[in-house]
């Protein structure tokens, strides 16, 4: 059973985000603030639901938010500060965004930086463990994998609709035959052999 509250105060963000392995795309973050009584007997790490199960809770996590928000970091910026920064950033970003804003963040994972003067305690595996970091894990995979649909409309040759920027070797092949994107991570070793040959 995930829990409830770390903290102990009422107005507790959780934080977390999807997307950092890819080799195109934005890393998205969310973090949302949920009612003390909120419980969803589906609800979990994102990882460990389907895409059919996360859709189905992204709604109703939506509606019984306190508060929640989503911010995207794009492959540009994720070249320019690198992709923990970029996570972290994310995550600040989507904080700003709630209303009322939290008195506690906890945060999936063991990397933060202080967010103005709130507390806030980094947990790793946080996904698993509360209710708002899984929440938050939802809201930003559904949201990325969204984008990602999105732009596979413009970019059929890279298959992202079925791997969402992951490197398939299905992505690595596109990679190899047709060249980058502007939604590719120039910073990430896009290819095994990058390192040998004259890119």
């Amino acid at each position: 059973m995930l829990q409830a509250n770390y903290s102990g105060v009422l107005l507790e963000a959780g934080t977390d985000e999807a997307g950092r392995g890819c080799l195109s795309g934005p890393v998205v973050a969310a973090a949302v603030i949920l009612p003390a009584d909120f419980e969803h007997p589906l609800l979990n790490d994102s990882k460990q639901l389907t895409e059919k199960q996360r859709m189905h809770l992204k709604p109703i996590i939506e509606e019984a938010a306190l508060s929640f928000g989503v911010s995207f970091v794009s492959a540009e910026e994720v070249d320019a500060i690198n992709v923990l920064q970029a996570s972290i950033v994310g995550m600040q970003r989507s904080i700003a965004q709630l209303k009322p804003q939290p008195e506690f963040i906890i945060v999936d994972g063991n990397k933060f930086k202080p967010y103005k003067d709130v507390p806030h305690e980094t947990i790793v595996k946080g996904d698993a463990k509360f209710l708002s970091i899984a929440a938050a894990s939802v809201l930003a995979k559904t949201y990325r994998d969204a984008y990602m649909e999105d732009l596979h409309a413009q970019f059929p040759a890279y298959y992202w609709s079925k791997n969402k920027g992951y490197p398939t070797k299905q992505h690595r092949a596109a990679i190899r035959e047709f060249g980058i994107t502007p939604h590719h991570r120039k910073s990430f070793r896009l290819l095994p052999e990058q390192l040998k040959l004259d890119l």
